[in-house]
């Protein structure tokens, strides 16, 4: 009907997913909708007390409701070593913001950034820069697929 206002759907959470590095997080969010995934900018560590700062910064300025942090499991689920790591820094962010922290199964979503961005025909470098940023962006994406498939 013209002149009607699009209905858009209901107004989710967004959403900041983190792919817990050594060197860099990748940092995506999600939309309002709770439709879509967007890789931001790495952030390149420094120490966590900075490094919790910005990502206090990041929520602030894009008004997020909620983290994910991926969980490096081993191929048979069990946590190894890298697993504690990211929990350790997952609490130390519920203790600096105000959001519930949640932890999704990351296994194989930096294969499928890569090969996600192998096929734009980037180089190796450029890829590098952006493969923990779109492995964070599929993270979203699957809390959010599964979130969509629970409500129906």
């Amino acid at each position: 009907m013209a002149g009607s206002p699009r209905h858009r759907g209901p107004v989710h959470d967004r959403i900041l997913g983190i792919d817990y590095g050594r060197v860099r997080h990748g940092l995506a969010t999600s939309d309002g909708l709770g439709m879509t995934s967007h890789p931001q900018p790495h952030l390149r560590r420094k120490n966590d007390e900075e490094d919790l700062a910005t990502i206090q910064t990041i929520i602030d300025e894009q008004d997020i409701c909620r983290l994910v942090i991926g969980l490096p499991l081993n191929m048979d689920g069990t946590e190894g070593f890298m697993a504690e790591e990211v929990r350790r820094f997952g609490h130390a962010l519920s203790q600096t913001v105000d959001l519930p922290v949640t932890y999704e199964d990351e296994r194989l979503t930096t294969e499928e950034a890569e090969e996600f961005l192998s096929a734009m025909s980037l180089r190796p470098r450029e890829r590098r820069k952006l493969r923990d940023s779109v492995a964070a962006a599929i993270l979203v994406r699957s809390v959010l697929e599964r979130e969509k498939n629970s409500s129906n």
